[in-house]
C-alpha cells in the first residue's frame, strides 16, 4: 500500500501528466501541449520542494508556467521544429533545373506561339520564336510559372 501512497504524490502525477500532453503534442500538430507539458513538470518540481503546496496553488503554477512558456519560447521553439519556410522561390535555383535540358515536341508549336513538349515524361505548354513540329527535339531556354520557353535543338 506504501508504493501506492508513493504513486499517488502530486509530484509524481505531474510528472506523467507532463509525459501524457508530450506525447499527446505527437498527434497534435501545432506546438501547443509541448508548453503545458513544461507547466505540468514545473509543478512537479514546485511540489517537489514545497509540499504544502494545495491544488488550487498547483493549478495557478501550472496556468502561469504553461502560458508564460507558450507566450515566451513558441515563436522561437517553432521555427526550429517546423524549419524555415522562404516565402519567394530563388529564380535562379528554379531555372537551374530546367534550363538547357532537352525536351520533346508532342504537339506543333508555330513561331511566337504555344504547344506541347514533353520533359521528364510530362506534358508541358511551351513557347518558341522559330515554328517546332512533332517529335522535333529542343532545348529549354527559359521558363514562366508552368510554361517552358524552347529553341530548336542545335545538333
Amino acid at each position: 500500500m506504501d508504493t501506492l501512497k508513493d504513486f499517488l504524490k502530486p509530484e509524481i502525477i505531474w510528472c506523467l501528466v507532463g509525459l501524457v500532453l508530450l506525447l499527446m503534442e505527437f498527434a497534435v500538430p501545432g506546438l501547443i501541449l509541448f508548453f503545458f507539458a513544461i507547466g505540468a513538470w514545473i509543478v512537479a518540481l514546485v511540489c517537489l520542494f514545497w509540499d504544502s503546496a494545495g491544488l488550487d496553488a498547483q493549478l495557478i503554477i501550472f496556468l502561469i508556467a504553461s502560458i508564460t512558456s507558450l507566450l515566451a519560447l513558441r515563436r522561437y521553439l517553432k521555427n526550429i521544429f517546423h524549419g524555415h519556410i522562404r516565402s519567394v522561390q530563388s529564380g535562379k535555383q528554379d531555372l537551374d533545373e530546367f534550363v538547357g535540358q532537352r525536351v520533346t515536341v508532342r504537339s506543333a508549336i508555330p513561331a511566337n506561339g504555344t504547344g506541347r513538349v514533353e520533359f521528364r515524361g510530362t506534358e508541358w505548354n511551351a513557347t518558341s520564336d522559330d515554328p517546332l513540329a512533332p517529335g522535333e527535339p529542343a532545348e529549354i531556354i527559359s521558363k514562366d510559372n508552368l510554361t517552358l520557353k524552347v529553341k530548336k535543338l542545335d545538333q
